[in-house]
C-alpha cells in the first residue's frame, strides 16, 4: 500500500449555491466549506497572535530593564546596611573625645576617617535624612518619645537620637527622633 504525503495546500472545494448568493461571513463562523475564509481567520489569528506576543516580549524587556537598573542603582544597599553600625559607633567615639580631649590627634585621626566613610558612601548614593527642626514625617522618622512643649509646633523634630540614612530615595535607616507634643491644658 503506498502512501501519498500530504500536500501543502488544501483541496479544493466548491462553494454551495451560486456566487451571487455569496455575502461576507466574519472568520469566527467561516464554514469549513470555504477554504479562503478558513485561511483568512487563520491568517488574522496568526498576525493577532504575534503582535500579542510582540507587546508581551517588549513589556517583558522593559520589566527585565527596570528591574536591572534597579538592582544596579541599590546594589551598595547590604554593604550600607553592614556599615552602619561601625560609622556610628565611630561618630560616637569622636563625640566623646571632642568632649574630653579638644586637640588630640587620636580624635582629628578618626574624625578623618570618619569623614572618608561619609564621602565615599556619598559617592554611592548614601545621604543622611534632615530631621532636627522638621515637622515629623512617619516615612522618614521614627518617634521614640514626645515631650510636651510650648516652645514648637506639635510633631516637630526636638532632637535627634540616632541619623537617619537613605540610599537614593531609599530609606535604609529612619531617623530616631524626640518630637513635640502639645503642652497638657490646666484643668479649670
Amino acid at each position: 500500500m503506498a502512501v501519498t504525503p500530504p500536500s501543502d495546500s488544501p483541496a479544493p472545494i466548491e462553494p454551495e449555491g451560486s456566487e451571487a448568493e455569496a455575502t461576507f461571513i466574519p472568520p469566527e463562523s467561516a464554514p469549513a466549506s470555504d477554504p479562503l475564509a478558513v485561511l483568512q481567520a487563520e491568517r488574522d489569528e496568526l498576525r493577532d497572535l504575534l503582535l500579542r506576543t510582540r507587546a508581551e516580549m517588549d513589556n517583558m524587556r522593559k520589566r527585565m530593564n527596570r528591574e536591572r537598573d534597579e538592582e544596579r542603582r541599590y546594589a551598595a544597599l547590604p554593604v550600607v546596611q553592614a556599615l552602619l553600625p561601625a560609622l556610628d559607633n565611630l561618630q560616637r567615639a569622636v563625640a566623646a573625645g571632642r568632649k574630653d580631649r579638644q586637640d588630640d590627634p587620636l580624635v582629628q585621626g578618626v574624625e578623618m576617617v570618619v569623614k572618608q566613610i561619609e564621602e565615599a558612601l556619598g559617592r554611592q548614593g548614601v545621604k543622611s535624612i534632615p530631621a532636627l527642626g522638621l515637622p515629623f514625617d512617619p516615612n522618614f522618622h521614627e518617634a521614640l518619645q514626645q515631650v510636651a512643649t510650648a516652645d514648637h509646633p506639635p510633631l516637630t523634630v526636638l532632637q535627634e537620637l540616632e541619623q537617619g540614612i537613605q540610599l537614593h530615595d531609599r530609606v535604609v535607616r529612619p531617623s530616631k527622633v524626640i518630637v513635640a507634643a502639645a503642652p497638657a491644658k490646666p484643668d479649670a
